[in-house]
């Protein structure tokens, strides 16, 4: 590596790093701002806040880490451009090309560090973050799905509740669909299920089980039944920002299962998945329109650049 390549690869780290730090309590000091009314009403622990803000921090430089490098890039390549340093760097042999080269190499680097805090930092973070903001700021108690709730539990098993309450456990107008090829084998109902962790099963009120014959059907009813089935109440109704609580690998296995339940929300979590690979290859991206745009001195100066980025 040259010394040029250097002297550019190190302004490059440095002014992206520089524009994090000073960024970034900007941000905290506008959310305090927003949400210390709420904080106080609700007396939440100093230990919880401070712990939100780290995550808050995690979070929130992963999502503006684009902009925070497009601007940076900006910047620093402005100021080179407004010293004639790369008139100097051009007119001595360097193409434009090998000029870029130090840009690469700064952006493979911004971009592992992105890949690395998107798949193991940023999934803790963001559990922390949103467990916060539903717990304690948000108006809105709905945290999961929790109406007309329809899934398969398996190949050919069906369930469907029209309301679920999680603290409580408890289901109403439950419905649960066995089949058997293309054919329904029977069908139970109930008017409320409720979770029995104690032993791990459920007890169904207004129990009735109609199990289809060729000639003719069997109907069994009965106040209340207890019964073993294949569903768990956690991954029944997942909280609504799980998928960016999980890292690759949990987030394919739960992608997977939730195609064969049925879920409405797999667009969500496949956004959620290329997320984490399209926040990286940005670098690249944005790299490069950074320099095409700034490389130039003009006569606004950085002002001019900024604005056309």
């Amino acid at each position: 590596m040259k010394i040029i390549d250097k002297y550019i690869l190190k302004r490059y780290l440095v002014t992206f790093s520089v524009m994090l730090l000073m960024f970034i309590p900007i941000g905290i000091v506008i959310d305090v701002s927003e949400k210390i009314n709420k904080m106080l009403a609700n007396k939440v622990p100093l230990t919880a806040i401070l712990k939100y803000y780290y995550d808050f921090t995690i979070y929130f430089a992963n999502l503006l880490f684009p902009i925070f490098l497009f601007l940076s890039v900006i910047w620093f390549t402005s100021k080179l451009a407004n010293n004639t340093e790369i008139i100097a760097i051009l007119s001595s042999g360097i193409s434009f090309t090998r000029f870029l080269r130090p840009y690469i190499i700064g952006a493979t680097l911004v971009s592992l560090f992105s890949l690395v805090m998107g798949f193991f930092l940023v999934p803790k973070a963001s559990q922390g973050f949103n467990d916060f903001r539903y717990n304690y700021l948000s108006n809105s108690p709905t945290v999961r799905e929790n109406q007309d709730v329809y899934r398969q539990i398996s190949k050919d098993e069906f369930i469907y509740v029209s309301n679920f309450n999680y603290e409580s456990k408890m289901a109403f107008n439950f419905t649960y669909e066995k089949f058997k090829g293309d054919q329904m084998e029977y069908k139970i109902n109930a008017s409320r299920i409720k979770w029995n962790p104690e032993d791990s099963t459920y007890t169904l009120f207004n129990y009735s089980k109609r199990i289809l014959g060729k000639l003719d059907d069997q109907l069994e009813k009965k106040d209340q039944e207890k019964m073993i089935l294949n569903f768990d109440l956690e991954d029944l109704t997942p909280v609504v920002y799980v998928a960016e609580t999980m890292n690759l690998s949990e987030l394919n296995r739960f992608i997977e299962k939730e195609k064969q339940r049925g879920s409405p929300n797999i667009n969500t979590y496949l956004v959620v998945k290329y997320k984490k690979f399209s926040i990286p290859v940005s670098a690249f991206i944005l790299t490069i329109i950074a320099v095409s745009v700034s490389s130039m001195k003009r006569r606004g100066g950085m002002g001019v650049n900024l604005a056309l980025g």
